[in-house]
């Protein structure tokens, strides 16, 4: 077969589909950009395994993350995306801002005048089989949006570091008491973030702490069985939600020496827009966000991305 056959020309390509991608997409295609939209992976992003969303604006009674996506998507697909099912596997970026040629499955080649990058993030978990079965009924990596549900119950809370110590004094505000687990015998949060949660009367510290089991009756979450990795001594902590704060993994392997990113991998956009160190190059959403990480701030890039892919194609194409 001939390889030309392979290779496809687009105007916009959107790598990622969560609500930063659809909500690209939406704009991209109304401004008449025809975006086409690779999944990745996960159809949906991390929202696809959450099990309800109450904090997205324009759902009074809340939605499950699935139908959440699939109305994006939809929405998305009614202004004219094509929404196809497969991920990015090569990219070379244009540093001049030519044509940025992207590979899909290893088989396909495309060529886009403009590529958006919402490819996100993964949270990180502790491995363990009781934690996946459990996950989005009593288990959450994201206290901001979870911790609604757990409103006056008592919740277990792994992690040292600010992003634990922050969500800790958030739980802190909706829950009876926050048991926070801290494997080794100090933070690594800051001291600020550290003395904040020293003052907060209803955390209680349990160092040297690891969990060995999160403990449900099959349904929902009942308790999580702790350790103490110095005295070996079990015990089982009675919590109703079990939040891991261990961190995130932006989904950026594929843009490694070829997009700046910092220390952790999160891709560094310029100040106030989503313009990436190559023009024609836009990221959105968790994979730049490691602050907020809210569906409704991933849209909000999706939507800056979008016009600022716009407007660089307007300024091409008058020779600005």
């Amino acid at each position: 077969m001939n390889i030309q056959q392979e290779v496809e020309h687009l105007q916009c390509l959107i790598i990622g589909s969560g609500p930063a991608g659809y909500t690209a997409a939406i704009y991209a295609a109304r401004a008449d950009l025809k975006p086409v939209i690779y999944t990745g992976i996960v159809p949906g992003g991390q929202l696809t395994q959450t099990t309800d969303v109450d904090n997205f604006p324009g759902y009074p009674n809340g939605v499950t993350g699935p139908v959440m996506m699939e109305d994006l998507r939809a929405q998305a697909e009614r202004f004219g995306t094509e929404v196809r099912f497969g991920y990015a596997t090569k990219v070379d970026f244009a540093k001049d801002g030519g044509m940025h040629t992207v590979e899909i499955d290893n088989i396909k080649t495309i060529t886009a005048d403009t590529v958006i990058i919402a490819t996100g993030a993964t949270a990180k978990w502790l491995g363990l089989e009781s934690e996946e079965k459990y996950n989005g009924f009593g288990v959450s990596a994201c206290a901001v949006c979870d911790g609604f549900f757990f409103k006056g119950q008592d919740v277990a809370i792994v992690g040292a570091g600010d992003t634990a110590a922050e969500e800790a004094t958030y739980l802190a505000k909706l829950c009876n008491k926050v048991h926070m687990l801290i494997r080794r015998d100090e933070f690594r949060a800051s001291k600020a973030m550290v003395h904040r949660v020293m003052s907060t009367s209803n955390i209680e510290i349990h160092y040297n702490t690891e969990a060995e089991e999160i403990v449900g009756d099959g349904q929902v979450v009942t308790g999580v069985r702790v350790k103490n990795n110095q005295t070996q001594e079990e015990k089982v902590l009675d919590v109703t939600g079990f939040f891991v704060a261990i961190g995130h993994t932006p989904n950026t392997d594929l843009f490694k020496g070829i997009l700046d990113m910092d220390e952790t991998g999160y891709l560094i956009t310029k100040p106030n827009v989503t313009a990436t160190n190559i023009p024609g190059v836009f990221a959105c959403g968790d994979v730049q966000d490691n602050v907020y990480r809210q569906a409704v701030t991933a849209a909000g890039t999706g939507c800056m991305a979008a016009l600022e892919a716009e407007r660089y194609l307007a300024a091409k194409e008058s020779g600005e």
